[in-house]
């Protein structure tokens, strides 16, 4: 259902026909286009092996929603909440309770993917692969704070010329702020923490945030590549160089931690035979 549900977003939107239209800028649409690219190809295609897979009893189905859940889940509330209904003609607000059952869904799907995973049961990450993944989830939190969103918060404060890329669209600017700042930076830090600790629960979560990473990289590389070719003002070969780059990461980290997955039936203890009773 999630992975339908999804797809029907990014079909309904401007990358398919149209019917869906955001209460939001042209730029703004832009970058809806792009991160429906990522969703329809992408999100879309991996949730539906997820549920084929756990449907078949496979333990990797629940590993594989983890990613996808936590990224429809950051999606939606965004798409839901973020346009202006005053600034901007739309009809966005008829598809919201598409967009409210697309986070109740994966919201739930979440949770349940989280509670099933046994961490003991998963495959090992190996020690240069563990490295990496924490230098990479802190060099994206600090990207996040450093890069993306410090310049705008000094110019809102300052009147400085960051302040600007917010003004078509100050529901977005302030929405992305602040679920970027207050819950994807504090999970990543925390997350590279516990890996670098060796915590069971981050072993755990290490398959959720590197498909989380992949799926939210590969999706602003869209954006970056659409604002491109649509000659967005905002848009320069040097941001589609920087967030290809960054989603290439992601996707090859993401086929290296869940390649393994493949082989978790094999690494299940045999089920025990009932005792006969003595005669």
């Amino acid at each position: 259902m999630m992975a339908l549900g999804t797809g029907s977003v990014a079909l309904l939107g401007p990358l398919g026909v149209g019917v869906l239209r955001y209460h939001a800028s042209p730029g703004a649409v832009n970058q809806i286009m792009g991160g429906d690219v990522a969703g329809l190809f992408l999100a879309t295609p991996l949730a539906l092996i997820a549920g084929v897979v756990a449907l078949r009893g496979h333990p990797a189905g629940p590993v594989l929603a983890l990613g996808p859940a936590a990224y429809v889940a950051y999606t939606a509330t965004q798409l839901a909440l973020g346009g202006d209904v005053v600034r901007y003609a739309g009809n966005s607000e008829r598809f919201f309770l598409l967009f409210l059952a697309l986070f109740v869904l994966a919201g739930i799907l979440l949770v349940r993917a989280w509670s099933v995973v046994d961490a003991a049961h998963l495959p090992p990450l190996s020690r240069r692969f563990t490295r990496f993944f924490t230098v990479f989830a802190l060099v994206i939190a600090g990207f996040l704070v450093l890069g993306l969103h410090l310049p705008g918060l000094v110019g809102s404060l300052t009147g400085g010329p960051g302040w600007s890329s917010g003004l078509p669209d100050p529901t977005v600017f302030w929405l992305v702020k602040f679920m970027d700042l207050g819950v994807v930076v504090p999970v990543l830090v925390g997350f590279a923490v516990g890996l670098l600790q060796g915590r069971r629960w981050a072993h755990k979560a290490a398959y959720a945030v590197v498909g989380w990473i992949a799926l939210l990289g590969s999706a602003v590389a869209g954006m970056a590549i659409v604002m491109q070719v649509r000659g967005d003002p905002e848009g320069t070969l040097a941001n589609v160089a920087a967030f290809g780059s960054f989603a290439a990461i992601g996707i090859v980290a993401a086929i290296i931690a869940y390649r393994p997955l493949w082989h978790l039936a094999d690494r299940r203890p045999p089920p025990r035979r009932p005792m006969r009773p003595h005669s």
